[in-house]
């Protein structure tokens, strides 16, 4: 887990790599057997290699020899020690742009062993690096856990204030605090927890430093009136001025189930960014209590946000947007040109984050949990299960309860997904456990979540706890029927000219002036998702909460068999869903929450009318 490989999938890997050979330089080259000094190896990355991986995903070199990367496909790629070093960073990380080669960094000062490493931008590939004989000192660093998890502080009432502003938090176990941009001074900001049904109205008040620009806060999941929903273009948030959203919680008539929803800024072509330096929060809508519904809750019912960032050697956020993609044409036909620009635009971090610290540790009882799980990260997924492999009963989506519980090895979120699981760590007094993400096999769902340790929860005595693992859930109702056919498909690409690219969907990137869809008020649309690219994108909706129909012709898992606002949508894939359209018209958006892809094109608007 923390860098060395299972011996197992090193024989079949290197089993994989002898049957291939290189013309590398101009000579053929195939592998040579371990026991023969490797001075030079060679990884290739060909074309496709998004989808297919390292055309050489095991080499082998001798202490003090060369590892040369050459890049034939049309993507950038990294190649980057899954190992960390002392410094918390990758033991080794390259970047290769398109068409060109790259040497590993310090292979020399590796110890012996194998070392395992996968691409950032799409974390499928992954290969192993053997050092065999005289090799260096270096080995990985097992993560260390300093520093206690810190749960955000709770906002209750029906009129809540949030200022925008740059502040100090504490990120990282040791050294300077970090400078980012928050909401009332903390990352993540406070924690909105609200009765479903109950009026909420939220004032958000823009206080960030000169140059940081107009901004838009959106709650994600939520169902409410076009002009709150923190519109991309339109209804900014000026610097020096506020603006209130009015949020009634309430759907159809009713009051809205419980959800896990989260705040975040939505402005155009810079969302990115302004996620990276902070601008989140997490909002806990709340069902009236149930008879016989004893779910964990107070102090063990803990909202966690895991997200990641880059920091420099002071522990400030790097800046991946400062050689960002520049745009190019007008509204219909913008495109971005540049080394960063789509497909090779992803911004990964170095560290995870849980609750906007590295690596934090949790003192919980030997009892039941009840975790909210939010992946706030701008491009990963990940795969998270627990380390002495314990289950997760899943019994939630950020949208409501599932209709049953549901048990699982491990839970894949992608950005913007959420998870409400119950955790049981009855027996576990006196150990340690790790929250971890484990990529699945190569070729199986998951296979791109990063491969990190996350958390420890630091496992005390017993205690009396009232709370009971549910079979069968009150989730909220799903619409019936559906319609027969699809009144709108929606198809996530890549458009590519000579000299510039964009995220599309339909073939085109956004205008905010264009509406791609319109929807009567009062109606059931079903909508299809279809991806032509070679990358997963993950499908975020505004406006309403939907029922997910099919998957690739197929019924949905048991997991996202309940309310769904963002899906996983892998190349070649086709995903159906169906809403119907109430209480409010106006203009919403549908995007991929990728947050470079949908700052580089891929967002559309649709209308509800009346």
């Amino acid at each position: 887990m923390w860098g060395r490989v299972r011996v197992g999938a090193v024989a079949v890997l290197l089993a994989t790599t002898a049957l291939v050979a290189y013309d590398v330089g101009g000579a053929s080259e195939t592998p040579q057997a371990f026991a023969e000094p490797v001075r030079n190896a060679t990884v290739v990355i060909e074309e496709g290699g998004a989808r297919k991986g390292y055309s050489t995903p095991a080499v082998t070199v001798t202490g003090g020899g060369t590892v040369t990367v050459v890049n034939l496909d049309s993507m950038d790629h990294t190649v980057t020690s899954v190992a960390k070093g002392a410094d918390g960073l990758p033991v080794f990380d390259v970047r290769i742009a398109a068409g060109t080669t790259a040497t590993v960094p310090d292979v020399e000062s590796l110890a012996d062993g194998d070392w395992a490493f996968y691409c950032k931008f799409h974390p499928s590939m992954r290969g192993v690096l053997t050092v065999a004989g005289a090799g260096g000192g270096v080995e990985p660093e097992r993560p260390s856990f300093d520093q206690p998890l810190v749960v955000p502080a709770t906002k209750r009432g029906a009129e809540i204030r949030l200022v925008m502003r740059r502040s100090r938090v504490r990120t990282l176990p040791h050294g300077r605090r970090t400078s980012m941009w928050t909401y009332d001074g903390t990352y993540p900001g406070p924690t909105i927890r609200r009765r479903g049904g109950r009026g909420t109205r939220v004032t958000v008040v823009n206080r960030l430093p000169k140059g940081a620009g107009s901004m838009s806060t959106h709650l994600h999941g939520d169902h409410h009136a076009s002009k709150d929903d923190g519109q991309p273009t339109s209804r900014l948030i000026r610097r020096g001025s506020s603006r209130t959203y009015d949020y009634p919680l309430t759907y159809d008539g009713r009051a809205e189930p419980g959800s896990f929803f989260w705040y975040h800024d939505h402005r155009m072509d810079r969302t990115a960014r302004n996620n990276w330096r902070g601008l989140q929060g997490m909002f806990i809508v709340t069902d009236p209590p149930t008879p016989g519904l004893r779910l964990p809750s107070g102090a063990r019912d803990i909202p966690l946000m895991i997200s990641e960032r880059s920091f420099t050697p002071s522990n400030q956020l790097t800046d991946p947007f400062a050689d960002g993609p520049s745009m190019v044409g007008h509204h219909g036909e913008m495109a971005w040109i540049g080394p960063n620009a789509p497909p090779d635009d992803a911004t990964v971090g170095d560290t995870v984050l849980v609750n906007g610290r590295a690596a934090p540790y949790l003192g919980v009882t030997a009892t039941r949990y009840r975790l909210r799980l939010l992946n706030s990260s701008p491009f990963s997924s990940y795969n998270l299960t627990l380390s002495d492999g314990r289950p997760l009963l899943q019994i939630g989506t950020g949208s409501g309860l599932l209709p049953r519980a549901v048990v699982r090895s491990s839970v894949l979120l992608g950005p913007a997904q959420r998870a409400d699981v119950i955790v049981d760590f009855s027996g576990a007094t006196g150990r340690r456990l790790v929250l971890e993400s484990v990529p699945a096999a190569i070729g199986s769902t998951g296979a791109d979540a990063r491969e990190t340790a996350v958390m420890e929860f630091r496992v005390g005595a017993s205690a009396p706890d009232p709370s009971r693992l549910p079979s069968r859930l009150p989730s909220p109702e799903l619409v019936s029927p559906v319609p027969a056919t699809v009144s709108k498909t929606w198809t996530f690409g890549l458009s590519e000219g000579h000299h510039s690219s964009s995220w599309t969907i339909n073939g085109q990137a956004f205008d905010p002036t264009r509406t791609d869809h319109r929807a009567g008020l009062g109606t059931v649309e079903r909508w299809r998702f279809r991806n032509t690219s070679d990358l997963t994108h993950y499908v975020h909706i505004h406006a309403e909460q939907w029922r997910t129909l099919l998957r690739d012709g197929k019924a949905p898992p048991p997991w996202e068999q309940g309310l769904e606002d963002t899906w996983r949508l892998e190349p070649g894939e086709e995903v159906e869903v169906s809403a119907r359209f109430t209480d409010y018209t106006g203009a919403f958006m549908i995007h991929c929450h990728m947050l470079d892809h949908e700052d580089h094109g891929m967002m559309a608007r649709f209308d509800v009318v009346p």
